[in-house]
């Protein structure tokens, strides 16, 4: 149930008007501008901490570019998280056995799955699209979660950059809820419907079977907007009425578009991306046996929030 008061509920208009003006006034419009220099990663400043947060808060999204040197440090990831607040790693079944998965290409990558447990080998990474090569197509992570282990907060940090291609898209999902709501607040309401979507029956990686799981694909969360989309249509089944179809239609209507506010770029060593599990994409890349890409990525059920708020 969303409050009635929040900015987010479909019938508060006056409150969507007023979080809506706050939100779009002096919103970035490129992707520099997302990029905070960082001595440390691992202990930030007071300052480099300040200049994070300001954009974290405001596009639900942030980039530190730390030394190259050291970027495989695996501690990197886990310690920026811990000074947002980000401590409860989502430990899905293709993590490492620190709860943060090792994003490079493996073996077998024709017809990969979406990464959700299918009673396939763990070890079979190749399996599975975030380790191979491919593009992916817009989506938040871990859509097909059940409500118990929703992920807020995401982070990626490069290790390792591909020779050529795996740039990231990044899109604020509250400007998609934005565009969707201005279009037609019918749309929000389909997306927040109780059965919007379902991640069909599968066996996970215990054998167990685990029946279909229907949710919403708009939430709100302690008072933030969550998203559960993908692009893809295998593993997942949407609502077939008219009123979500249509919703569907026009989010990858946007999405296609590129609207302001959609940011790219390609981070490299060193460099990492903290967010509240925003839009994003990956281009295919190219790389080589001797030297793969590697980024590290963390998956929180926890929200980004300002551990050094005066």
């Amino acid at each position: 149930m969303i409050p009635l008061d929040s900015p987010f509920h479909p019938d508060n208009e006056a409150g969507y008007r007023v979080w809506r003006r706050e939100k779009l006034a002096g919103y970035p419009q490129r992707a520099a501008d997302l990029i905070v220099s960082v001595r440390d990663p691992r202990a930030l400043s007071d300052a480099e901490y300040a200049a994070l947060w300001q954009r974290l808060a405001k596009t639900n999204m942030v980039i530190y570019e730390g030394p190259a040197d050291g970027a495989e440090d695996k501690a990197i990831p886990r310690l920026v998280g811990e000074q947002f607040g980000l401590r409860h790693l989502d430990a899905n079944w293709l993590a490492d056995p620190d709860g943060i998965s090792s994003l490079t290409p493996r073996e077998d990558e024709e017809n990969a799955e979406p990464e959700r447990p299918a009673g396939v080998d763990p070890g079979r990474r190749g399996d599975y699209i975030p380790y191979t090569h491919q593009r992916i197509r817009w989506h938040t992570d871990g859509y097909y979660n059940p409500p118990e282990r929703r992920i807020f907060g995401m982070m990626l940090h490069c290790a390792r950059a591909a020779d050529a291609g795996g740039e990231n898209d990044l899109y604020d999902h509250e400007l998609a809820y934005i565009a969707l709501r201005d279009a037609n607040p019918d749309h929000i309401r389909a997306l927040m419907a109780a059965d919007a979507m379902t991640i069909p029956a599968r066996t996970d990686e215990a054998g167990t079977a685990r029946p279909d799981e229907t949710g919403p694909a708009l939430c709100v969360h302690e008072g933030h907007l969550h998203l559960r989309y993908t692009a893809r249509t295998r593993s997942i089944r949407w609502k077939d009425d008219a009123a979500t179809q249509a919703a569907l239609r026009s989010l990858e209507a946007h999405l296609e578009a590129r609207p302001q506010g959609v940011f790219t770029l390609r981070l490299q060593p060193g460099m990492g991306l903290v967010c509240a599990n925003v839009l994003h994409t990956r281009a295919g890349f190219a790389d080589r046996p001797e030297h793969r890409r590697l980024l590290y990525r963390a998956r929180y059920h926890d929200h980004p929030r300002n551990l050094r708020a005066p």
